[in-house]
């Protein structure tokens, strides 16, 4: 493997966002891409480092950029100040979100027929929000994302296959928002999952998380659980 990156930018409502691309160079043609929204504080480490596993195991990996080129927040408030417009202009978002799954598509190492999207946190919350729009992707899986659908869901059949995996004990989305979760996807015909670990709270894959009177803790077992998961997923997906 020679593993390649590159910085893409691509405009959407005026604002320019630059996305991170990873990917094997020593690959022919067109293959299978996964975008990777990140967390409430804007494109980062971890998901470059997501995007650059996505390319280990031969797709392109596309780290999106909701907020804008450069835009970062660096504290609690700045983080909130930053995803607040989006959450709640759900609308906006999935439009964003679908301009960065075209500049993706317009790479020439994609195949665009096969997209799927993955995220954390807000980034979950996104790729749920891309299964909810149709926007496209064939695939869309949430580690502990916000589930709560938009004031505006959507209507007709989901297209894309629906993974989520949340903590039972996430306050953040809680056994209530699970099978309100459950019963929208149902709702909408999806092809969904739901897998939920016991005595585990929000961002258990982020190694840094250790704030139990937030609800932010990481747990090992589940993050190596919910990663096989997401293999599995991608390789039903795409084949």
């Amino acid at each position: 493997m020679a593993l390649k990156t590159d910085l893409v930018e691509y405009t959407h409502n005026g604002d320019t966002l630059e996305a991170f691309v990873a990917w094997d160079d020593t690959q022919t043609g067109e293959r299978p891409a996964v975008l990777v929204c990140h967390a409430w504080g804007g494109r980062d480490e971890h998901s470059e480092e997501t995007a650059k596993k996505m390319a280990a195991m031969g797709y392109v990996g596309v780290a999106l950029d909701v907020y804008g080129k450069g835009v970062r927040g660096g504290s609690t408030e700045e983080n909130q100040k930053l995803m607040t417009p989006f959450i709640e202009d759900r609308d906006m978002l999935a439009d964003r979100l679908k301009a960065g799954m075209e500049a993706a598509a317009a790479l020439g190492t994609v195949n665009p027929a096969k997209i799927a999207v993955c995220g954390y946190c807000f980034g979950g919350l996104c790729a749920l929000d891309m299964a909810r729009a149709n926007t496209g992707v064939i695939g869309a899986a949430a580690f502990h994302a916000i589930l709560g659908k938009p004031e505006k869901p959507g209507s007709g059949d989901i297209s894309a296959k629906v993974l989520a995996m949340q903590g039972f004990d996430d306050p953040m989305a809680t056994p209530e928002d699970e099978t309100a979760f459950g019963k929208e996807m149902t709702g909408r015909k999806a092809d969904w999952q739901l897998h939920v670990y016991g005595g585990v709270m929000h961002a258990f894959t982020n190694k840094q998380a250790n704030d139990p009177e937030f609800g932010t803790v990481y747990d090992a077992t589940a993050d190596r659980r919910s990663w096989t998961t997401f293999t599995d997923f991608l390789e039903e997906v795409f084949n």
